[in-house]
């Protein structure tokens, strides 16, 4: 990875992370975004921002992580330089446009390494596709690792048993998980690693909830 140009679409939770540990490892980081806020962040944070457009012709890996379908589409596969890879570790396969990558390309040939796949373009070019373009860390590497997947499982089987015991209360939406909730995830989790934390003062707290002073 060091060295290499990375472009990484999407900086949200997971393309935050997938960045970081991409710069931990010497690679020169690209972000790709549509949300201001975050490719001002992305900025903030050290990163290079552009549009996939500008991207596809200097990048060398490409990682999709938007949870969107045809992040990468005709016109980027077409201006990658040889050789350069593309996986997805953000949703399902079709945030690559695979479909059309196969109708640009003269010949495929599947597992030149392991879930590998080597798609020689009609331009001449070659584009090396990882995982088949589903989630990488589970088509091509162990899957999530438990130390993560606990607060993810922990965190869905309690908004279930919130909503079983609102049942009736709660209209047709996509409903935020209750703060209470990741918080009680969050402190579990942090007892299991041995951490403590401190806590407000009540002062610190009246302080907090008050307007009278601050800015």
């Amino acid at each position: 990875m060091a060295g290499r140009r990375i472009v990484i679409s999407g900086y949200g939770w997971c393309g935050k992370g997938v960045a970081a540990r991409a710069r931990g490892l010497g690679a020169q980081v690209i972000i790709t975004e549509v949300n201001p806020i975050a490719a001002l962040e992305a900025a903030m944070d050290g990163f290079s921002v552009m549009p996939m457009k500008a991207a596809a012709e200097i990048g060398d890996i490409f990682i999709t992580v938007t949870g969107n379908k045809h992040i990468i589409r005709k016109e980027h596969f077409e201006a990658m330089k040889d050789g350069a890879m593309v996986c997805n570790s953000g949703h399902f396969d079709i945030e690559l446009d695979l479909v059309t990558l196969e109708k640009l390309t003269a010949k495929k040939t599947p597992d030149v390494r392991r879930e590998v796949d080597e798609y020689k373009l009609k331009n001449g070019k070659r584009i090396y596709v990882i995982g088949s373009g589903r989630l990488v860390n589970l088509a091509a590497a162990e899957g999530h690792p438990p130390s993560v997947m606990d607060m993810s499982f922990a965190t869905q089987a309690l908004a279930t048993e919130y909503c079983v015991q609102n049942k009736g209360k709660l209209k047709p939406a996509v409903h935020t998980v209750p703060v209470e909730i990741e918080h009680y995830v969050a402190t579990q989790k942090l007892a299991s690693m041995g951490i403590t934390i401190d806590k407000l003062t009540k002062d610190q707290e009246e302080y907090m909830n008050a307007w009278a002073h601050g800015t």
